[in-house]
């Protein structure tokens, strides 16, 4: 008998992880929403639609017994072939106001979390010659604000290639997004406190708009389809040009009117 075909989304009851969730389900017989928040999780489920394709599981990403659980009950689901680990949080915004609890914090669900969830699927994504998807971030890659969740993604970078290296043997291909700036509901509430932060932001940006999750969700799907079979140990940013340059610096460079 022909097992379920499992795609494995962590914090899929956020904005991205919605959207990533929606996607992968055109290409998997069901996608697991994992997620600390049992309410959240059973609302995005219902929020996507379809009970047979989207199944909300508790689990604490950061506690390697819960995730241990978590990957027994699934394999008597179905064969996971996709692990997508999108659940992460950023605190302090500034060194100075990182202390050793928040660097800890931040550690654990920005990077241990994708390290404890990977070793514990990793059997099946064996079998099933499988791949995974880390959501970093532009953090990363450059200095945008706040550290430890930064250094926890440029951790995470290091890692997919850890993962690509050393699995790649097995038909596991692991590959990071790093989004720009999303527009959440974590973003809104920063734009009730300052109604301009997007159109601040936009300048930033080549395209001069920033990303949506539908953005994420699609380089997600790419990037685990056959069509990027050859594609692994690679970090995408999805930013809309923010890593690229800023047309506003090549402008006083330049002296040209043309950026």
């Amino acid at each position: 008998m022909t097992k379920k075909r499992l795609a494995v989304v962590t914090g899929a009851a956020g904005d991205i992880g919605r959207a990533i969730a929606a996607r992968l389900a055109e290409s998997h017989d069901c996608v697991v929403l994992a997620d600390i928040d049992t309410e959240a999780g059973k609302r995005a489920a219902i929020s996507l639609g379809d009970d047979d394709r989207f199944f909300p599981v508790t689990v604490d990403v950061t506690d390697a017994d819960s995730v241990a659980a978590m990957a027994a009950m699934l394999d008597d689901m179905g064969e996971t072939v996709t692990l997508v680990n999108n659940a992460g949080a950023a605190r302090a915004v500034s060194l100075q106001e990182t202390d050793q609890a928040i660097w800890r914090m931040d550690s654990a669900l920005n990077l241990e979390a994708a390290f404890l969830m990977f070793r514990a699927l990793e059997e099946p994504l064996k079998r099933s010659r499988g791949s995974v998807v880390n959501i970093a971030s532009v953090n990363g890659m450059a200095v945008f604000g706040h550290p430890a969740y930064s250094a926890a993604k440029a951790g995470l970078i290091h890692l997919t290639r850890l993962m690509a290296v050393e699995y790649g043997k097995y038909g596991i291909r692991a590959n990071a997004v790093a989004p720009g700036t999303v527009r959440t509901q974590a973003w809104e509430t920063r734009a009730a406190a300052n109604p301009h932060v997007f159109e601040e932001a936009r300048r930033w940006y080549a395209l001069g708009r920033v990303v949506l999750p539908e953005d994420v969700a699609n380089a997600v799907a790419f990037l685990v389809s056959d069509q990027a079979a050859a594609i692994t140990g690679v970090c995408l940013p999805v930013d809309c040009g923010l890593t690229a340059g800023q047309s506003a610096l090549a402008r006083t460079f330049s002296q040209s009117n043309d950026y």
